[in-house]
């Protein structure tokens, strides 16, 4: 009996129908994957046009069997004229089907993605398909890998339902020769154990693609792959360590910023940032009401303010990510992803992310927003060489630079979940820096870290200030804002309430509502300080 099953294994006619089984499976889940992919974007688009379409589709294929689908398709096409093989029409079932299903591990993907990622890179400038391309789905595929690959195997059982239109394979196959000798154990065994030979590819190679695409992997965890190229399952596994570059030694912040921001030129020598009657609101709320507000070339402006004042949405109305509702803001004389009408009015530009990145303004996130699938230098390096086409040798010159600067020259190497949090914070300001900004947002730089990190966190954007970067800091570090604020704006319920250095608006605040803010932000300041 075994000689037998051996005997079957090595047939010609069987592995013939096994070759034939992988072409369908495989070009199907090429077409099925492509389809996929759009039907996905479809679902996941706000517009009901898009994604009602695509959620019907879905809808109904996933409820039909394959095997109705099959014959209706096989019955369907002579009849309005279209002529094509058993094969080709197994591949336009199989894809069909494939891309119902893999629609939704795809969607799955891309929504397990934090929307952190998206607004980050939107900050930097990157438009929505670069976006999509170089940050959203590497990081998704951790997650569509799984599915995918059980999705391939299956594809690749499934063929066999194929014979109900008549393709010749592995399954059919196997059939034809049992209904000569009636052997059914051994052939149909030897038939099972060739799937499994072709199922198990696929394994291995899910293997190798998660591990590719793993950025959270500890270096302990490659023993699944070696464990199968030693069974002869895969190929035999290169230990390949990323590269050290040559860090230089650190260079001080002043002497750093005045080389890499000196290609951008001063267009306007009044303001840097300029805020008339800005007005935003969220439905019924409004979070601003006509905010002026003017920062001046080398100013570092401090904006304090209870939670929910409005602080962080005009920030993100700066680098337009957020829209305006009423009002203008320009930099430096310019509008970002706006231009005026002849009536006086405003109107979004089309491409926003072309004005974000002409605009060159840095943002540091509250949540720090690190693109969590790339080395601190890679982070650096992203936005300078897609977005400002600048060569990748300069920009990861610039980005080494930079990390010598604030302090990780020895962690140029490392993912972001292998930093901590003053060091992912650090690596945030250097990334804003690498774009050679005009001026520089943060977002509570410390608020998420604990607090025996703020103070290195803290200590660069120190540097900053002493190198004359232009900078809006929301925070609510009362003696970091006197520290380093040439002027501090106290704003609540969407208002500014007052503005002033730091001695009067800290030590004299002429508001009601200012003094019981600094009370209470000093009371919990004097709390984690004992």
């Amino acid at each position: 009996m075994p000689i037998e099953i051996l005997t079957y294994l090595g047939s010609r006619f069987l592995l013939d129908g096994a070759v034939l089984a992988i072409e369908i499976a495989a070009v199907s889940m090429v077409f099925g994957l492509a389809l996929a992919l759009g039907l996905a974007l479809m679902r996941l688009s706000r517009h009901a046009t898009l994604s009602g379409p695509a959620w019907c589709y879905i809808w109904f294929i996933r409820g039909t069997p394959l095997l109705l689908q099959l014959v209706f398709i096989y019955d369907v096409l002579p009849a309005v004229g279209i002529k094509l093989d058993t094969f080709a029409t197994a591949v336009i079932g199989f894809s069909l089907n494939e891309a119902a299903f893999s629609a939704e591990i795809i969607r799955g993907g891309i929504l397990s993605v934090n929307r952190s990622q998206i607004i980050a890179a939107a900050a930097l400038g990157m438009s929505g398909p670069l976006t999509f391309r170089r940050i959203i789905l590497p990081q998704a595929m951790r997650v569509i890998l799984p599915g995918i690959a059980n999705q391939a195997i299956s594809m690749i059982k499934s063929t066999s339902i194929a014979s109900v239109i008549l393709v010749n394979e592995l399954t059919f196959r196997a059939e034809q020769i049992v209904g000569q000798n009636f052997k059914f154990f051994t052939v149909f065994t030897a038939a099972a154990l060739i799937y499994l030979a072709m199922t198990s590819c696929v394994a291995v190679g899910q293997i190798a693609a998660e591990r590719r695409f793993d950025f959270l992997r500890e270096p302990g965890e490659d023993r699944l792959v070696r464990l199968a190229a030693k069974l002869g399952l895969g190929g035999r596994e290169k230990q390949i360590e990323a590269p050290q570059p040559v860090v230089p030694r650190p260079e001080s912040l002043p002497a750093l910023i005045n080389d890499i921001c000196q290609d951008i030129a001063v267009t306007n020598a009044g303001p840097v940032v300029v805020c008339r009657n800005v007005q935003k609101s969220y439905g019924d709320r409004q979070v601003l009401n006509s905010i002026d507000l003017t920062v001046n070339r080398g100013e570092v402006v401090v904006i304090m303010g209870p939670s929910g004042s409005g602080k962080s949405t005009l920030l993100r109305m700066i680098n337009h990510l957020e829209p305006l509702d009423w009002g203008e803001i320009t930099v430096d004389g310019r509008h970002v992803g706006y231009r005026r009408m002849p009536g006086g009015g405003l109107l979004p530009t089309g491409n926003i992310a072309r004005a974000r990145a002409d605009a060159r303004i840095g943002m540091v996130f509250q949540h720090l927003n690190l693109f969590e699938h790339l080395s601190a230098l890679e982070n650096l390096a992203e936005a300078p060489i897609r977005v400002y086409r600048q060569p990748p040798d300069r920009a990861r010159e610039i980005g080494l630079r930079l990390l010598a600067g604030v302090g990780l020259r020895e962690h140029v190497n490392h993912l972001p979940h292998h930093l901590s949090g003053g060091q992912q914070q650090r690596v945030a300001i250097a990334r804003a820096l690498a774009v050679s900004p005009r001026v520089i947002l943060f977002d509570e730089p410390t608020s998420a870290l604990d607090p025996e990190l703020v103070g290195e966190v803290l200590g660069v954007i120190r540097g900053l200030a002493e190198a004359g970067m232009t900078m809006i800091i929301v925070t609510h570090e009362v003696r970091f804002a006197r520290e380093v604020a040439d002027r501090i704006v106290f704003m609540d319920a969407g208002i500014v309430v007052e503005e002033g250095p730091p001695a009067k608006l800290l030590d004299h605040p002429v508001q009601d509502r200012t003094r019981r803010f600094l009370r209470m932000v000093g009371h919990k300041e004097h709390i984690a300080a004992a």
